[in-house]
């Protein structure tokens, strides 16, 4: 058999499964129409949007997938489908820490898909209140980086917020030379926020010492100037790429390979069990001698893991703090439950703050 009889047979081949799978996709989606009819006769107050449900999927896929696409790359996908058969039934409005093209709107299209509509914000105040008041179903906040470490800002938020964590992404982030110039020997001027200076100073030391430094608000309001000037680069990600057309003239720039940030999805629903599940929530002590050790072992005598703790000034009083803690598992499992019904006997205050899946890639 020659090797053109061979390609022909296998490009066939190929045109058999995208039939096959235009269907199946198809079949999908009319079944995804017709969740969203029962739906709306049941008069379902937690919306068409079911985060327990979509982590459920994710998982099934992943557990079963034989390659030779990565887990990450086979997740991209169905999250894309999904993302399109939800809008059949809703489009959702997500709101994001501004402007076009940053990490949390790459954040929010990882977590929700591109069928939505993206809303960027000016602050992280401003996307809680657009979700607070219905504008928007869900908003995207970072909460932390491994490198940089806590958002303060998101924690204080969400100390008198009413919204409900409801899920989590955890995003590599990947820092790019961005240009419209062909190469980097044409670069003398470079835009980027201060935190991606000094997160890709080793590189620009070695390849662009000599040129200008230019710190701005945002690695998207480089991007934005990079777009319109010579002889400029910015340093920014792959979504500030395609939302203002520049060329990567050098992918991951950056010092340190394993540099993720953690988002959070604000709703206003509480969330189901999904079976791989966290547990946000915060808590004052009273001002006595080992109060915070006698909060933490409700979480220990009921076998409950605390993953992350966080305290922040409670600007009620002085040298008064609240904590943050993410614990394993969801709130009404009973192990969880016996933790939470402790704490809240012993805490001076406690606040729920959600129970979502655990990220999945």
């Amino acid at each position: 058999m020659s090797d053109d009889t061979k390609l022909n047979e296998l490009r066939a081949r190929i045109d058999e499964i995208d039939s096959s799978l235009l269907e199946l996709i198809s079949e999908r989606a009319r079944i995804a129409t017709e969740v969203a009819r029962v739906k709306s006769e049941q008069q379902d107050d937690n919306g068409f949007y079911r985060p327990e449900r979509e982590a459920q999927v994710l998982r099934k896929i992943l557990d079963r997938n034989p390659g030779p696409l990565s887990d990450e790359e086979m997740a991209r996908l169905f999250r894309e489908i999904m993302s399109a058969c939800l809008a059949l039934e809703q489009i959702l409005d997500i709101a994001y820490l501004g402007p076009e093209g940053t990490f949390t709107q790459a954040a929010a299209l990882k977590h929700f898909g591109h069928s939505v509509k993206s809303t960027a914000m000016d602050s992280i105040d401003q996307v809680f209140r657009e979700v607070e008041s219905g504008a928007c179903q869900y908003g995207v906040v970072p909460v932390e980086n491994s490198i940089e470490g806590v958002v303060n800002h998101t924690l204080d938020m969400l100390v008198n917020s009413s919204l409900m964590i409801c899920g989590e992404v955890e995003l590599r982030i990947h820092h790019h030379l961005l240009s419209n110039e062909d190469s980097i020997d044409q670069i003398t001027r470079v835009y980027s926020h201060q935190q991606s200076f000094a997160q890709c100073r080793a590189w620009l030391d070695v390849h662009l010492l000599k040129a200008e430094r230019i710190p701005v608000n945002s690695n998207a309001e480089a991007a934005r100037l990079a777009a319109g000037e010579e002889n400029t680069a910015a340093i920014a990600g792959e979504t500030a790429a395609e939302t203002y057309k520049l060329s990567v003239l050098m992918k991951n720039i950056e010092n340190e390979t394993n540099n993720t940030t953690r988002f959070l999805v604000l709703g206003q629903h509480k969330t189901l069990p999904s079976d791989n599940d966290k547990t946000s929530l915060l808590f004052t002590t009273p001002n006595k001698p080992g109060a915070l050790q006698e909060m933490l072992a409700c979480f220990s005598d009921n076998g409950v893991s605390l993953t992350r703790i966080e305290s922040r000034p409670s600007r009620k009083g002085m040298w008064e703090y609240v904590f943050f803690v993410d614990i394993e598992g969801h709130a009404e499992e009973a192990s969880v439950a016996l933790a939470l019904d402790k704490l809240n006997g012993r805490a001076s205050t406690v606040k729920l703050l959600g129970s979502y899946p655990r990220a999945v890639l």
